[in-house]
């Protein structure tokens, strides 16, 4: 192998941001609120993100839901951009479609055109349009960076075959990348069926119960400040899967 294989993580809290790194993550996908799929990060959490050694690209995403947006919230998302530019990040991550699913290039020119000067991902907004491939041409004539896809399917794993046509399609004009669904019992299977040079993940865990104790607890947990099914980067699942990586870069596919 002569290219590096890339792990890419998504977080959304400091603490997972240092243990990501810790663990050997490439390159973080930096969120708020996970739970709901991902939302653009605050600055602070930006600004804290951007004296890490690796790239960091903030998730520009105003509202959980769909990504048919508003004039209003891609007003939004071009202030989110520019607190990203602010921080120090290199790099966004997009996504908006039209009613039909199909991309919203419209808005997207608007966005990459705002992101100018900092790299640009394609979010899995892809995965819901009629057409990948048409899509994917798409994504390289607005000039993004990459894509990340789980080739119209639940998990990459299961969208393997599409992923691989985007792959050869792609023809080294924009990186595709798999996500969703991967884990350290597949993502080597994944990349061998796919020909994908980087890979997406939480690889997560289910987060510390609250610091808190007995009615204070208790209180939170009502109030729906303490929410349950929340996660937390698992360092020792990122661990293994960046030496899954580094095992295929020596021993080939």
């Amino acid at each position: 192998m002569t290219h590096r294989l890339t792990l890419e993580v998504c977080l959304d809290s400091p603490t997972g941001l240092i243990k990501a790194v810790q663990a050997g993550a490439d390159r973080i996908e930096l969120c708020s609120s996970l739970s709901l799929q991902g939302l653009t990060p605050s600055p602070g959490l930006m600004r804290q993100a951007a004296g890490l050694k690796v790239p960091v690209y903030a998730m520009i995403r105003p509202r959980p839901g769909d990504f048919c947006f508003s004039q209003a919230e891609v007003d939004a998302m071009l202030h989110e951009i520019d607190a990203a530019r602010a921080a120090g990040l290199a790099g966004v991550v997009l996504g908006a479609s039209r009613q039909s699913g199909e991309l919203d290039a419209q808005v997207l020119e608007t966005l990459v055109r705002h992101a100018d000067g900092m790299a640009a991902t394609l979010q899995r907004a892809i995965d819901l349009t009629p057409d990948l491939h048409t899509a994917l041409e798409a994504a390289i004539s607005l000039g993004f960076e990459r894509v990340l896809t789980s080739g119209g399917a639940l998990t990459a794993p299961d969208g393997a075959e599409a992923i691989a046509g985007l792959v050869v399609q792609s023809r080294g004009r924009i990186s595709v990348m798999a996500g969703a669904g991967l884990n350290t019992a597949n993502v080597a299977d994944t990349i061998r069926r796919t020909g994908v040079r980087e890979v997406h993940g939480s690889f997560s865990q289910p987060a510390p119960l609250s610091s808190l104790t007995g009615e204070a607890a208790n209180k939170a947990q009502a109030m729906g400040f303490d929410m349950p099914g929340l996660k937390a980067p698992d360092v020792r699942a990122i661990e293994e899967v960046v030496q899954i990586l580094r095992g295929l870069e020596r021993g080939g596919l």
